[in-house]
């Protein structure tokens, strides 16, 4: 007769081995599945650290890293790393450095880079560096006994300590200059943080302007769009579906085309214009373009899309029956839709008042066309510096400014109204 605990166990030892091979086989399974997954995704997340943290990040770098002047003139630049007492100028071996780095520049052509780093950091520099390179071209420089009396004799700063400062301050790889000039402050070479004055301000206004402008446009949108989304939320789908091509419309229309389109509309012999001319409501053309309202008026109706298509997906949502219920209860229409129907649209609110008032801090065409002088953004600047000043760390450090700025708005609003409470 077999022995029972003999093959109680042999049984327990099979089923534990079959477990473990089944444990084994799902374990690969899910693997599988989560490569696959990985592989999926693999495009996007290589397409977002492309194109999207990348440039942050080299934004961010190159907002406080500048290494031109040190690469232009790097023995100056290490020497006068070790001059102690800026009151007096540096000594002969200084001199004698710069004296022929400044040729060396002047002949391979970069004396007018150099000139212009440093004098970003120190104005009025620039012109002493320039006139100084194209004097010294023609100096033998190996025949010269005083370095300090030749570039004193080329132009008379050099016998003073400022410039010198100056250049050591440009020197310096890595610098909060940008920041302070971002938000209107000076760094001195001596390393002392000054306010820029009050009519020498120019960044920290615009991006106050910035700010204004885009809240308008975002409360403008909210009063357009709310009633609009309401409509097409209560008629039936059909009907919607076909108002919902009038809306999607912008999208398919190129934003040159809509931005000339208010060009036409807006400028002195334009439809307006034109229109109330005829009728002799007016005398003279009304001034209505190249200024903030015409910044405001287009940018609201270009950014309209925005706030309503929120707004719909959320309210098409709400059950007719919650506002239906508080009437039975005796609340009149109004204040049904205020009490019930609005707090239960509000996600729809917060999402598009977010994706509105974000996209006009960093809209950038529309201003150039139609702004003007006074109706110009943060964003226009940021182009001025990349384009025209070449000022491209200047440009990063207003670029940073704005991003941490709106970083911090989300976060206020995450802590007021949640970020989970966002639907589109």
């Amino acid at each position: 007769m077999p022995n029972i605990d003999t093959t109680i166990n042999d049984n327990t030892g099979d089923h534990l081995a079959l477990n473990s091979e089944h444990t084994k086989k799902y374990n690969q399974a899910i693997r599988r599945e989560k490569t696959k997954a990985l592989l999926l995704v693999l495009p996007l997340l290589f397409f977002l650290i492309v194109f999207f943290i990348t440039p942050i990040g080299y934004m961010l770098y190159r907002s406080f890293y500048n290494p031109s002047v040190a690469n232009l003139a790097p023995k100056t630049s290490e020497i006068l790393t070790q001059w102690q007492d800026i009151s007096k100028p540096p000594n002969e071996a200084t001199y004698k450095t710069l004296a022929y780095e400044i040729k060396y520049l002047q002949k391979e052509r970069l004396s007018g880079k150099f000139a212009e780093e440093v004098n970003r950091r120190l104005p009025r520099t620039g012109s002493v560096i320039k006139q100084t390179a194209r004097k010294i071209k023609k100096i033998e420089l190996d025949e010269i006994k005083n370095y300090q009396a030749l570039l004193t004799s080329l132009h008379e700063k050099w016998g003073k300590p400022k410039i010198w400062t100056g250049i050591r301050a440009a020197s310096h790889k890595f610098t909060i200059n940008y920041y302070a000039n971002a938000l209107d402050y000076k760094l001195k070479p001596s390393g002392e943080i000054v306010k820029q004055p009050e009519d020498m301000q120019v960044y920290l206004p615009i991006l106050k302007r910035t700010f204004t402008i885009a809240l308008i446009i975002t409360l403008l949108t909210f009063l357009l769009g709310y009633p609009v989304a309401y409509y097409l939320s209560l008629i039936p789908l059909k009907k919607a579906s076909i108002l919902l091509i009038f809306v999607l419309l912008p999208f398919w229309t190129s934003l040159l085309v809509r931005t000339t389109a208010w060009i036409a509309i807006l400028q002195s012999n334009g439809v307006i214009n034109q229109s109330l001319l005829t009728l002799h409501i007016i005398d003279k053309p009304l001034d209505i373009i190249y200024n903030q309202f015409s910044t405001i008026l287009a940018m609201t109706h270009i950014l309209l899309p925005f706030m309503i298509l929120p707004l719909y997906s959320v309210m098409k949502g709400i059950d007719p029956s919650y506002v239906r219920a508080s009437q039975s209860l005796g609340a009149n229409p109004f204040k049904a839709f205020i009490q019930v129907y609005f707090p239960l649209s509000l996600p729809g609110l917060s999402a598009g008042a977010l994706l509105v008032f974000i996209i006009s801090i960093g809209y950038y065409i529309t201003p150039a066309l139609i702004g003007g002088v006074d109706g110009q953004l943060i964003s226009n600047l940021v182009a001025h510096h990349m384009r025209s000043t070449n000022n491209w760390e200047l440009a990063a450090a207003l670029g940073s400014v704005l991003l941490i700025l709106i970083i911090a708005l989300y976060w206020i609003y995450d802590r007021l109204v949640g970020a989970s409470n966002i639907k589109l």
